[in-house]
């Protein structure tokens, strides 16, 4: 069965799902209030430069300034590549490269200081949004992503997506690119790009280039800061490095973006097969397709599965961790068999929700204690099957003895949580709150404090009117004794717009 693209558009927001086996499994969302902002291209100016932490930081107009690493300084490679031709490479070399993309990372010879200054220009690229309270990660990298390539027109260097396995389909598509890009300029072959023709890979070639062209225009005469390029909106994007030939069909409940949707991929991607479908039905198309529910279940703390156990999901600013339990799932047979079953299924769960919800960064997953060594074995090795799906860059090491996972996901853009809800305004983003009792004791505690030191026969309590209704009730006994020890009446009063927490005493 294909995989499908339901896109919901309106004004203010549009949606996207991906559909894999008749369940979501990618959700994309765009409002037009907060535009993605990765892959802009700016004119920026160097306004503070950090030795300590090797990096600075790039005003581009944005609230909060921009991140630059060292490692991602243009001239920085530009001295790699000199030292490569001259035959010596000392301690600059290539690093770690990201997964699936090949693009190369270096780690640079001179300190940021001996590279940049404040005040500098720089153009610049957006790597990474900003997230939480973190500004933008940017790269002087630039990159300009097609259908079928990826240009890099500031680094001489060619790479193939590390999708594309055959050896000698690799070594064709790296020919046909070599022969024909610029000096000085490079290139990453996608993963769309396997069994296509040199016609279709030109056609990519010019349509960048020409891109770059413009954008080298506009920096000669922008101001700073300023923006001279942004990216493609949610649906070209998403139709752009979504739509192969796994995905056969497209269903949009938008005119407008259904013409804009068939002009790109005649345009670019013209002897795919697949069917686009404009879908003009009275009910929601995302009730339709049965999403709504799926979205309202990936946004809870808690999801169960099928058996009766159930995993507990909680995302902080450093991390997320994922606890998995037995629940209602007793088992047939004995206890390992039980939680091996258990932890089998949560494993395809986990993938599953760690792909919609879009968590990324550092990852704790507490699988229940297995005592055998071949079950932590199998539960690892489904782990690792089940993460093949997932086109985000991952790293699991292996389950420890206390049956916990560590494992990173490439964060890019926020997750679904951070982008739709917001921190509640009660319990101020804690997730629970002082207990009534608990509430009631530090009303006693306060009281003692203030009827010390102030004179007076009466305290009056304003409070929460179900706090209020516990000093009445079952704490009545703590006040009845305050009331003796000081020798001075005490009233509660309740008032309904009171925080639980909240409390207010007035001695007269």
């Amino acid at each position: 069965m294909g995989a499908e693209l339901v896109i919901n558009a309106a004004s203010h927001e549009t949606r996207i799902a991906l559909i894999e086996n008749g369940t979501i499994a990618e959700l994309y969302i765009e409002r037009s209030r907060e535009k993605g902002i990765v892959g802009n291209i700016y004119k920026g100016r160097v306004i503070r430069v950090l030795p300590g932490m090797q990096a600075a930081f790039v005003d581009i107009g944005l609230e909060k300034a921009a991140f630059l690493y060292v490692a991602d300084v243009f001239d920085a490679i530009e001295e790699y590549e000199s030292l490569l031709y001259a035959g010596s490479k000392k301690d600059y070399e290539p690093i770690a490269t990201q997964e699936g993309n090949d693009r190369p990372e270096f780690r640079p010879l001179h300190p940021i200081e001996d590279l940049l200054q404040e005040g500098q220009e720089l153009l610049v690229q957006i790597s990474k949004e900003p997230l939480g309270t973190k500004g933008a990660r940017i790269t002087s990298h630039i990159s300009l992503p097609g259908r079928h390539l990826v240009y890099m027109p500031t680094v001489d260097h060619i790479g193939i997506s590390r999708r594309i396995e055959d050896e000698e389909e690799r070594e064709r598509l790296r020919e046909i690119v070599e022969r024909l890009k610029k000096t000085g300029s490079g290139y990453i072959v996608r993963t769309v790009s396997e069994g296509k023709s040199e016609e279709d890979l030109i056609a990519d070639m010019l349509y960048l280039t020409t891109l770059w062209e413009e954008i080298s225009k506009r920096q000669a005469n922008a101001a700073i800061p300023s923006l001279l390029h942004s990216d493609l909106d949610v649906v070209q994007k998403v139709v752009r490095d979504i739509v192969t030939e796994q995905v056969d069909k497209i269903v949009v409940d938008s005119k407008v973006d259904y013409d804009r949707i068939v002009h790109f991929i005649s345009t670019f991607a013209s002897k795919m097969k697949y069917t686009i479908e404009l879908y003009d039905e009275e009910e929601p198309i995302f009730d339709h397709y049965g999403l709504e529910v799926e979205i309202s279940r990936a946004l809870g703390r808690k999801v169960w599965l099928k058996s009766g156990g159930y995993i507990i999901i909680e995302q902080t600013e450093a991390l997320s961790a994922v606890d998995v339990n037995t629940g209602r799932f007793v088992g047939k047979h004995n206890l390992e068999d039980t939680i091996l079953k258990t932890n089998l299924e949560a494993v395809k769960e986990i993938a599953y929700q760690l792909r919609l919800r879009n968590i990324g960064g550092i990852i704790i997953i507490d699988f229940i204690d297995m005592e055998k060594e071949v079950n932590r074995e199998k539960v690892y090795g489904a782990l690792e099957e089940a993460l093949k799906a997932d086109k985000s860059k991952t790293n699991i090491l292996k389950i420890s003895e206390l049956g916990l996972v560590e494992m990173t996901r490439k964060r890019v853009r926020e997750n679904i949580s951070r982008m739709m809800c917001e921190p509640c305004s009660y319990c101020e983003g804690r997730g629970y709150i002082k207990s009534k009792i608990t509430v009631c004791h530090e009303i006693f505690r306060e009281l003692r404090r203030e009827m010390l030191d102030l004179r007076g026969t009466k305290a009056t309590v304003t409070v929460h009117p179900q706090v209020a209704d516990l000093l009445y009730d079952e704490e009545r006994r703590g006040l009845e004794e305050l009331e003796k020890k000081f020798k001075k009446r005490i009233t509660v009063r309740a008032k309904p717009g009171f925080h639980q927490e909240q409390f207010e005493i007035a001695i007269n």
